[in-house]
């Protein structure tokens, strides 16, 4: 053990009632609360933004691709067009594709008793896989796919169901209008509610077969509005999408979930901002009050060092007393601040109890989503910046008179 680390430990292990000793305590407590505030942001944003990307994911699929593309909403009827065989084998043969499958959608009227609503019917194939909006499901199942002819049952968001007083099992008229103008009708089957979290779907959107749609609307077998593009990892839809845009046929398309909801993933983006600007906060505090604390630990030991120096240590041995002994607050208030935020993560997954508006957050509970890289690279560039800083006050010791401070009682 060198003599700098083997005094600095004699120092941090004195019992005496000193007032360095409380300065001490508040950095030590001051960077705990830093790091875990730091950890706890991080992993509720991740968390956030995991929950709010499956949900928009989930329901409408990473990648749309389609044949006429018209400047329409994102929640408006769409142009039908002839599914393409070879276009969905090379969608199928790119690498990070997970599934590809065609849908249709439709507006329509519910009525229910004195209940109107208008709503979006998007139509699914039998190969749908319902376990993506399978944790949407509130009550009920969702509606079984006809192998031949077309399925009279129907999904309903909550909100859409306690407009028109609904519960599963029970029947509402559907209403729907052709372009020469003229109307017709179906009873269908509420078979499930679901709930999103997110408004623009809950308002607006309901789940059937697309073989009704295609009956209603005099399509095809072969007629569908767009294909949904479900990837691996979201983290790369930009790029996947610009690899499918440029191998379709002319006259195809296809955009991301970002560029149809541009609004939604802004608002994401922001939140990171703010994320980003609150880790800069804590850990400036966490610096600042070790700085603070390090040159009150200098001034306190002015004596110390004067005697160190006249026995013959040198300015970096005595520099690297005061930085070991910083560096065991630093350390301590990481590892204290660290666990105190995994327990409060732990804590909010196994109880919620940090409740959110779902209207304004698109999720009832806060969900903590722990990245171990993002905790030990918080805790390590933490530490590596409060010693690299650390090292500035202990020039002070330079201006330490030996004779004057030896004489200071």
């Amino acid at each position: 053990m060198s003599i700098s680390l083997f005094i600095a430990s004699r120092i941090a292990s004195g019992k005496q009632k000193t007032f360095s000793r409380f300065i001490i305590r508040m950095a030590t407590v001051a960077t705990a609360l830093s790091v875990a505030v730091m950890i706890i942001a991080l992993s509720f944003g991740n968390g956030f933004r995991q929950v709010i990307r499956d949900k928009v994911f989930s329901f409408w699929g990473h990648i749309r691709v389609q044949q006429q593309l018209e400047n329409r909403g994102s929640m408006a009827e769409e142009i039908p067009m002839l599914r393409d065989r070879n276009v969905e084998k090379y969608l199928r043969s790119l690498p990070g594709v997970r599934s590809v499958s065609g849908y249709a959608t439709r507006s329509t009227i519910l009525k229910s008793g004195t209940g109107i609503e208008s709503v979006l019917l998007k139509g699914i194939e039998k190969d749908y896989d319902l376990s993506r909006i399978q944790p949407f499901l509130i009550t009920g199942r969702w509606a079984r796919l006809a192998d031949s002819g077309y399925s009279r049952e129907i999904n309903l968001s909550v909100y859409t169901a306690n407009r028109l007083a609904l519960r599963a099992g029970d029947s509402v008229m559907a209403f729907f209008f052709r372009e020469d103008g003229s109307r017709t009708a179906r009873k269908l089957i509420v078979t499930g509610l679901f709930n999103t979290g997110i408004e623009e779907y809950d308002k607006n959107i309901s789940i059937c077969d697309i073989n009704l749609i295609r009956r209603l609307s005099n399509w095809n077998t072969e007629q569908i509005a767009a294909y949904e593009i479900f990837i691996t990892d979201d983290r790369h839809t930009d790029t996947l999408n610009r690899t499918i845009y440029e191998g379709l046929p002319m006259n195809w398309y296809s955009k991301s979930m970002k560029e149809i909801y541009p609004n939604l993933f802004d608002w994401l983006n922001l939140q990171d901002q703010i994320r980003n600007i609150l880790l800069a906060i804590m850990a400036a505090v966490a610096i600042a009050n070790l700085l603070t604390c390090l040159i009150i630990l200098i001034l306190e030991r002015t004596r110390m060092t004067a005697l160190l120096k006249a026995l013959g240590a040198g300015e970096w041995q005595i520099r690297k007393i005061f930085i070991y002994h910083t560096g065991v607050i630093a350390i301590t208030g990481i590892i204290t601040g660290t666990l105190f935020a995994l327990g409060i993560c732990w804590l909010q997954e196994k109880t919620g109890f940090i409740s959110l508006n779902e209207e304004a957050y698109y999720m009832k509970k806060a969900h903590a989503e722990i990245g171990w890289w993002q905790i030990l690279l918080t805790d390590a560039t933490t530490l590596l910046i409060a010693m690299v800083t650390l090292t500035i006050p202990t020039l002070l010791i330079r201006k330490i008179n030996i004779v004057k401070a030896l004489q200071f009682r």
